[in-house]
């Protein structure tokens, strides 16, 4: 890659410029959590409730991280086996269903199937069996997290699987292996592989998980320590314990990630998921009646709830609600702080990627680039070391003095939003980016082109299409997120999310039903939009 000494200078100006706004961003929430009153939150700290709420967190992940993970591996097994399942392509696509949908919509699709009037419920009575399954407490968190991590378990196994040599799967069929020797020797080695860092990767999303237990965590009995932060201020106005818990918290998921770190990488490579393989065992009647039985049970599973929420949703008075002056007003909110959280995380993506270009470009990097370079690469996982809640409760400290937080609470919601967005905007713009610059970077430096006109003229008709891409990721994170807004949403501060929770907590079912049908189709509209036609980032 070949760059002007001006166009590296502007690129690490703006690359330091994001990195040190990032920092600042975090740094005064969490040195307000240091300097607040210190000797009652460390009190707090040690405190058996505290440490209750620890042990239900690591439980409930362990437990739904084994789940998911067990399941999804027969799932992936027969998905492998049947490439020619009717409806595999879409079977596939819905597993990515999950993964855009806000965690609210969700949460009211199980509740439409696993709660007290729902179908499983209903079935099971009419056998004679009274309530047999609740779906609040730690059975309601299960389920939630399995629902959302199978799927996500599902495509990581699947694309380990399918990066299989062909020849691996003729070799087999040649020296006439049965089901288990081909389990053992061909695929068990590529799940081995992923299943640490699958597993890592579940575990960091249910540990830190929020808007779940909030909704179907059932009392202080289940309890995570993001749910415990929130209520300590929401409705205990407790500080030195919400410091405790957001201590506890970052030390928690620090702990996680640096474990991540050691174990393999999962990813669900384009090249990889949904690719045909020729397969020569299992065609014997009992394995296709078994793969067609674990597949059908998976897309039950995972499509039961959606079209619980349409059902529910399509019952709802629409009109009125998409007419209401409520609606009107969340909606203008979410929109204003989902385009500027998309704006702020591209933004910043773009500068941080571009500093880390220069730096690379160097001929000779010195110690303090290289430093940096770390830094830069660091920065979009500093929204998993410090989650949303802990970031909130220090900037509603460090306002607090200054009257009301409300007023600051729409531009607090923005830019947490858009640190939240930042790994994923990021994912999906640096291979974009890279590729672009080894293309054309000599080529306009043979021609002079800098600044402004090669933006113009060259950069932005190519990357417009992925900017786009991570735009409309964003936005969708940022409108089914509940998790920034809740410590702020009040009368004056209403997004959807807000209001499909607020709705639902003065049990007016019916209405917060057509309500998530609304965010989650937005959502998961936005998400299709970004990906639609760009088979690059269909699995982003």
């Amino acid at each position: 890659m070949v760059q002007t000494i001006a166009e590296r200078r502007r690129s690490l100006g703006a690359g330091i410029a994001a990195l040190l706004a990032v920092a600042l961003f975090v740094g005064t929430a969490v040195a307000t959590l240091l300097l607040w009153d210190g000797d009652q939150s460390a009190s707090r700290l040690f405190s058996a409730y505290t440490w209750r709420i620890l042990q239900f967190t690591l439980w409930q992940a362990t437990l739904s991280t084994l789940l998911s993970v067990l399941f999804a591996i027969p799932v992936a097994l027969s998905l492998t086996r049947r490439p020619e399942f009717p409806g595999r392509v879409w079977i596939v696509r819905l597993m990515a269903l999950p993964m855009g949908l806000p965690a609210l919509v969700g949460a009211l699709g199980l509740v439409g199937i696993w709660g007290r009037q729902g179908i499983v419920n209903g079935g099971l009575a009419a056998i004679g069996l009274e309530q047999p399954v609740s779906i609040y407490g730690l059975t309601g968190i299960l389920l939630a997290h399995t629902f959302f991590n199978i799927p996500l378990a599902v495509r990581l196994l699947l694309a380990a699987l399918e990066r299989q040599p062909a020849e691996y799967w003729l070799l087999s069929a040649g020296l006439g292996m049965r089901p288990l020797s081909v389990f053992r020797f061909v695929e068990w080695p590529a799940l081995r592989r992923v299943i640490p860092g699958v597993a890592g990767l579940i575990f960091m999303l249910c540990a830190t998980s929020f808007t779940l237990v909030l909704v179907l965590g059932g009392g202080p009995a289940a309890t995570t320590l993001e749910v415990a932060i929130y209520q300590a201020l929401r409705f205990d106005f407790d500080p030195p314990r919400a410091i405790a818990l957001a201590f506890l918290q970052i030390a928690l998921t620090g702990a996680i990630i640096g474990l991540i770190a050691l174990l393999p990488a999962a990813t669900d490579t384009v090249r990889a998921a949904g690719r045909k393989i020729r397969r020569f065992d299992g065609q014997t009647a009992n394995t296709r009646l078994w793969d067609a039985a674990i597949v059908a049970a998976a897309v039950f599973f995972i499509a039961a709830p959606l079209a619980s929420v349409l059902a529910a949703g399509l019952r709802a008075d629409l009109v009125k609600l998409v007419t209401g002056s409520l609606f009107l007003r969340a909606a203008a909110t979410s929109l204003s702080i989902a385009i500027a959280a998309g704006m702020i995380a591209v933004s910043a993506s773009l500068a941080i990627v571009s500093a880390r270009q220069a730096i690379a470009a160097l001929p000779a990097r010195s110690r303090p680039m290289r430093l940096l370079s770390t830094s830069l690469a660091g920065t979009s996982s500093l929204v998993l070391l410090v989650p949303p809640v802990v970031l909130g409760t220090g900037w509603f400290l460090v306002l607090r003095p200054f009257g009301d937080v409300g007023l600051f609470a729409p531009y607090l919601v923005a830019l947490i939003n858009a640190l939240m967005a930042l790994p994923f905007v990021m994912r999906v713009l640096e291979p974009a980016l890279d590729e672009h610059t080894r293309q054309i970077s000599r080529l306009a430096a043979s021609l002079g082109m800098t600044g402004w006109p090669k933006w113009r003229l060259v950069d932005l008709p190519v990357l417009l299409r992925p900017m786009l891409t991570a735009l409309s990721f964003a936005m969708a994170l940022s409108l089914g997120d509940l998790g920034a807004v809740a410590l702020f949403g009040s009368s004056d501060l209403i997004t959807l999310p807000w209001l499909v929770y607020s709705t639902l907590s003065s049990y007016r079912t019916n209405d917060a039903d057509g309500l998530a049908l609304i965010l989650g189709f937005v959502c998961l509209a936005l998400t299709i939009l970004g990906t639609a036609g760009d088979k690059e980032n269909e699995n982003a």
